[in-house]
């Protein structure tokens, strides 16, 4: 596309209004941000673009950030980079499931036949959820998800983002399952994925394991109960938050330096109410100052019982089932009474139960005392974690090995970080894992992990043996597809086959974006031509999940890191310095706001926050933005309109020339800002040049440029100098302003042409002239303001000492200030300028 001036057509009255519509329509018509996949890999700039997650509506907090990610895509493709930008839908995983059970008051049971015929409800009851088939469940996940999207193309269109959409991909596609199964494929031929038994933090609201990652401690009320257990010379005490787990104690750690407890250690004592034998051991982390010192081990209560029931290798008595309730019979060698009392009960239930049962034995010693304690939740969940035994997949991540963790660490300083200390915590996330990535999730809309298992005589599955598919057949659903040399009448039979049921974590997914959207194995030209990708942007707040799980991904597969640079967005706090997110209630969403400011005005607020930084909403900068995208329309009318200017006429008065070389500085500053993934330096930078452009030199030349001869055309053709280079800066910030007065009168679109150069301005010399000129003239206007005059008013005489630079200006500033008697003359001091009013 070409960017040659022509004769201007500006409208009589420019506005904000309808822009969206008709610049979002053009630049789909005429493939504006296509990528070109011809040029070659050093021509190329590749995004790995966060796929948001597609359950509901997007917030002010999404626009804030993929705006940010836009500018940066705008400002490389002026440098004339290929730009590949795609965009996908994070459609799988519990957010869409949650939502999809709420909108058609359904839930997901395996075990209810497929209805093919099936319809929701009219009116759906969401608190009297329809049991339906997995297929069903799907499908309606499926339906929903394409709503939504269509709803998140619109309004990302209408924030202007600059992407690809021919690129688009979804998490639960064809291609992100081939790409997903594939991985795992070979993740699990390197020894690098693995099925275990063991103990799983679990949420029972949806009966699914969790990972470390997806965790966070909430602060909830509680209470230590001390209890006596027997045995010995005297009872032993121990304090508990937790005493409904007492028929799951398998022993009593303390200190080994614990002088109160070291005739106990290799004893046993029993426990109150159950008089199960359990030994007394010693164990490191047992902590002498918290309680009693004397620490009730039980299977399982918190991730320090999974420590100490490993490494003092202790027997499992689990109590709780996947749905959070107490299992119907008594784990072995528990007596079923009382037992028997607490089948079926909820946590909190048993634990009222267990209390009264403690205090009518007299073993429990006191009154229990209330408690403020961090408790560990799915940061989804509504209700704490409990820890059960489950079979599921993991992926090697460090956890558990030095050497790959150290390798990861390695990996992340191999990254450019924008802002650089937020490197930091990554390496604080990794050098902190205590197990490998749990990729497993016993829900329902997600990618299946592609494995069988062989039935034995007795129809047992052989979890040593699993059944693999060729990479050739991908993707596959285990519980519809059939594995090689077996037929569907042999599923679920003995000696014959069953489907892992489970799905891939949501992160295990998206944690592949680059390799979905680059075509890995699918297009391996275009992934030649993006991979290493040269930027991930995202939230800070996800660097443990979503940054780090690509970059084990990438170091298993391709011994590389995914991208060059990363850089992370803040939060947007809402008016009590909250962050703001769908799950507090606190969100505002963007439409009415594109639809009251406009989209540049929102786009200012956006790229106006620091990289990485919090930023508070504030309808106040929105306004600003507003105001600044109408005056460059005014502005920018006024340049265009003073008449024409000769092909050839050279920027020779020296207050142009200064006028050109500071604005060469600000290009050259926005260029450097931009480089290092600072928008928001590179938009302060433009914007307060614009606005002394505006006040000062438009003021100071207008007369000039409305003359005639050498001097007039020199202000014009510095004027539209000017605004071309102001243009161009503001296009990646301001995209549909730019591009409405690009069009007067330049053919093309404004973020096709090329960014401008200092080198390429034709200010000579310093920028003296315009400086000391401008000062001079804002000084007539404070005197003009303290005389409560008009600025239009005559001044009689003006006498500016001290600037003798602003002589070769002086017809401008007389004109600008309207002085009929102006004396530039030099001075000793700071320039100073007296003022007689006519």
């Amino acid at each position: 596309m070409t960017d040659q001036p022509r004769t201007p057509h500006v409208p009589a009255k420019p506005s904000l209004d309808g822009l969206e519509d008709r610049w979002v329509r053009v630049w789909d018509d005429d493939a504006v941000y296509r990528f070109d996949r011809n040029r070659p890999r050093a021509e190329v700039y590749a995004i790995d673009t966060p796929p948001p997650t597609v359950s509901g509506s997007l917030h002010v907090g999404h626009v804030f950030s993929y705006t940010q990610t836009d500018a940066i895509a705008r400002y490389q493709r002026m440098r004339g980079r290929a730009v590949f930008y795609p965009m996908g839908w994070d459609d799988n995983g519990l957010p869409t499931e949650r939502r999809v059970q709420n909108h058609f008051g359904v839930r997901c049971d395996p075990s209810v036949p497929y209805d093919a015929g099936f319809e929701p409800p009219a009116k759906p009851d969401p608190k009297r959820q329809i049991p339906i088939s997995r297929r069903n469940f799907i499908e309606l996940c499926e339906r929903l998800t394409e709503v939504d999207e269509k709803a998140f193309e619109e309004m990302w269109r209408r924030v202007g983002l600059s992407v690809d959409w021919s690129l688009l991909y979804t998490t639960i596609g064809a291609d992100a399952r081939r790409a997903s199964q594939r991985a795992f494929l070979r993740n699990l031929a390197r020894g690098e994925a693995y099925l275990a038994e063991a103990p799983t933090l679990w949420d029972v609201t949806f009966r699914t394991a969790v990972a470390q990652a997806e965790l966070e401690d909430r602060d909830q009320p509680g209470a230590f109960y001390r209890l006596r257990f027997h045995g010995g010379e005297r009872p032993v005490y121990i304090e508990t938050t937790r005493p409904e787990l007492l028929p799951a104690c398998v022993a009593l750690v303390a200190h080994p330096d614990d002088e109160r407890y070291r005739e106990l250690f290799g004893t046993t004592v029993r426990t109150p109410l159950f008089g199960v034998e359990v030994p007394v051991l010693a164990h490191r982390l047992a902590d002498p100052e918290k309680g009693s010192g004397l620490v009730m081990v039980c299977t399982f209560g918190d991730v320090t019982d999974v420590t100490w029931w490993r490494e003092l290798d202790l027997p499992t008595r689990p109590v709780l089932g996947w749905d959070g309730r107490f299992a119907a019979e008594p784990p072995a060698g528990v007596p079923a009474s009382p037992y028997d009392e607490l089948a079926g009960k909820t946590v909190f239930s048993a634990k009222e139960r267990v209390v009264e049962l403690l205090r009518a034995s007299g073993d429990l010693d006191g009154e229990p005392r209330t408690v403020t304690r961090p408790v560990k939740f799915f940061e989804k969940g509504g209700k704490p974690l409990e820890i059960v035994t489950t079979r599921q997949w993991y992926l090697r991540n460090g956890g558990r090995d030095a050497a790959v963790r150290d390798r990861l660490v390695d990996r992340g300083r191999q990254l450019a970080w924008h802002p650089p200390y937020m490197r930091a915590r990554y390496e604080n996330w990794v050098e902190g894992l205590n197990g490998d990535w749990l990729i497993s999730r016993q829900r329902f809309f997600g990618v299946p992990f592609p494995v069988w298992y062989p039935l034995d005589d007795a129809g047992e599955p052989r979890y040593d043996a699993p059944i693999l598919p060729a990479e050739d057949d991908l993707p596959i659903d285990p519980a519809s597809d059939v594995p090689s040399g077996f037929t569907e009448d042999r599923r679920g039979r003995p000696g014959g086959f069953l489907g892992d049921p489970d799905v891939m974590d949501t992160w295990a997914t998206s944690s592949l974006t680059p390799q979905i959207a680059g075509g890995w194995e699918r297009d391996p030209d275009l992934f030649r031509r993006v991979f290493p990708y040269d930027l991930r942007p995202q939230a800070h707040d996800i660097i443990r999940t979503w940054l780090f799980s690509t970059v084990v991904r990438a170091d298993l597969e391709h011994g590389s890191p995914p991208w060059t640079d990363t850089a992370l967005a803040g939060w947007i706090l809402d008016p009590d310095r909250k962050k703001m997110s769908k799950s507090k209630g606190n969100v505002v969403t963007p439409i009415d706001l594109l639809r009251e400011f406009g989209t540049d005005a929102v786009r200012y607020w956006a790229a106006s926050g620091r990289p990485g930084t919090d930023t508070a909403f504030d309808t106040g900068q929105i306004k600003v933005g507003r105001r600044l995208a109408i005056k460059l329309l005014n502005a920018s009318k006024f340049v265009l309109g003073i008449g024409d200017v000769a092909p050839d006429a050279p920027v020779a008065h020296p207050l142009d020339q200064a006028m050109l070389r500071a604005l060469a500085l600000v290009v050259a500053d926005a260029t450097r800002a931009f480089d290092a993934y600072d928008y928001a330096r590179a938009l302060e930078r433009t914007e307060r040049f614009f606005w002394e452009f505006c006040d000062d030199y438009l003021e100071l030349v207008k007369t000039r440029a409305y003359g005639e001869g050498a001097e007039a055309q020199s202000a014009r053709a510095a004027l539209r100098t000017a605004l071309s280079v102001l243009l161009r800066l503001f296009a990646p910030i301001l995209p549909f302003v730019t591009e409405e007065v690009w069009s007067w009168w330049r053919d093309g679109s404004v973020h096709r042409a090329s960014w401008p150069s200092a080198d390429d301005l034709p200010g000579t010399g310093d920028t003296i002239t315009l400086t000391v000129t401008a000062e001079a003239l804002r000084q007539v206007r404070k005197a003009k303001s303290a005389a409560k005059a008009s600025m239009r008013a005559e001044v009689a005489r003006a006498v500016v000492a001290g600037a003798e630079a602003a002589k070769i200006a002086r017809d401008d500033l007389a004109a600008a200030g309207h002085i009929t008697d102006l004396d530039v003359r030099e001075g000793s001091a700071d320039l100073a300028v007296e003022v007689v009013l006519a």
